[in-house]
Parts: C-alpha cells; sequence; structure tokens
C-alpha cells in the first residue's frame, strides 16, 4: 500500500476542518452533527474518523484556527523593537485579523462568528475553555508589550499598569467581533477602528 504523504492529510485534514465550519457557521456547535460534517466533507466516515475521534475534537481545532491568527499582527508590529501606539495595535487586530477572518481564505466561512460560538462554547467545556484562555492571555501579552514600549516611550503616565491597559486593548477587539456579528454592517472594520482610534488617542481631562 503506497504510504500518503504528510502534505496529502494536511490537506484532507483542512478539507473537514472546512466543511465543519461550514456546518458550525450555519448550524452552531450543538445543531451539528457528525453526519452533517461528514456528509458536507464528501468524504467516508472512516476517512474523518481517521482524523478526528469526535466533534468535540473538531471543535477545538477549529477554536485554535478561529483565534490562532493575531500572533501575526504582532510578530510585525513589534519587529525590530518597533514602538507602536495602543490605537495602532487596536487598529491592526481590527482590519487584519477581523477583517481576514470575516472572509477566511481557507475555509471560506466568516470566522468571527464561529468565534462567538467558541467563547460560549468554552464556559462548559473546560478544555476548550483551557485552549481559548490560553490564547486570551497569550494576546493580552502581546497587547500588555505594546503598552509597555509606549510607556517607556513616554507616552502613558508612569503609574499605568501594562497588563491592564492590555486587557482592555484586547477587549476593544473582541467587543467588534460581537457588535458586528449582532449588528451587522452598521458596525463596520473601518468606522469601529476610528473610533477606537479617538477614544486611545485622547488625553486626560486637565483636572486643575
Amino acid at each position: 500500500m503506497p504510504r500518503v504523504s504528510s502534505e496529502h492529510r494536511a490537506n484532507r485534514r483542512a478539507e473537514i476542518l472546512a466543511a465543519a465550519t461550514a456546518c458550525f457557521a450555519k448550524e452552531g456547535f450543538h445543531a451539528t452533527s457528525m453526519a452533517d460534517i461528514i456528509r458536507t466533507s464528501g468524504m467516508s466516515a472512516g476517512a474523518v474518523y481517521s482524523y478526528f475521534r469526535s466533534k468535540e475534537e473538531i471543535i477545538g481545532s477549529v477554536a485554535e484556527t478561529v483565534i490562532g491568527t493575531a500572533d501575526e499582527v504582532f510578530v510585525r508590529l513589534l519587529a525590530d523593537n518597533a514602538t507602536p501606539s495602543p490605537a495602532e495595535a487596536v487598529t491592526n487586530m481590527v482590519n487584519g485579523v477581523v477583517g481576514r477572518a470575516m472572509n477566511d481564505p481557507v475555509t471560506g466561512q466568516d470566522l468571527t462568528r464561529i468565534a462567538l460560538q467558541v467563547w460560549a462554547e468554552a464556559l462548559r467545556n473546560p478544555e476548550l475553555r483551557e485552549r481559548v484562555g490560553g490564547a486570551f492571555h497569550r494576546l493580552r501579552g502581546h497587547c500588555a508589550e505594546v503598552a509597555r514600549r509606549w510607556q517607556a516611550a513616554g507616552n502613558l503616565p508612569p503609574d499605568a499598569v501594562p497588563e491592564d491597559v492590555g486587557a482592555a486593548m484586547l477587549s476593544l477587539v473582541q467587543g467588534f467581533i460581537l457588535q458586528h456579528q449582532i449588528l451587522g454592517t452598521a458596525t463596520t472594520p473601518a468606522d469601529y477602528a476610528a473610533g477606537a482610534t479617538m477614544l486611545l488617542s485622547s488625553g486626560a481631562p486637565d483636572r486643575t
């Protein structure tokens, strides 16, 4: 029997995840069955189960796809000891990560819709919660590094806590995802990024 190449396995796995993402985007995690995923993938049940043992395992892999792209934004932002502003970082996350996720080139789905399901599912699934929590901590760390560098450049008050600033920055991006899914085109990436920039760029009021 000829050996299956690693590239072939990776492609087949991606096809299954794309099928699962399409099902999840349309029907949600719980209304989607393994039979639905198998039928959408066009593969046999044996082929699908040879890559994933359960729907929960597929959900975990889809979750990693949804939350795993933000690192690329920070690699570019923080390269060569750059000092991006918090506003610039949030704008890049909204326009880069969320913009790409709305029309994912691999699955063809709006992954921000899946993101909301992932967060909700993490509340009841301890394993998924650990995965999502790890990603959130990592992204908060990236945002905190932006704040730390901005503070070192004299642009944040000395008593500002970078970790707290980073947590708020990440929340702005998560808030966009939620508003986009509920309000649709009433909340565009460009308008939201502009608002976030105004908010983050405004100085503290003069109390003298």
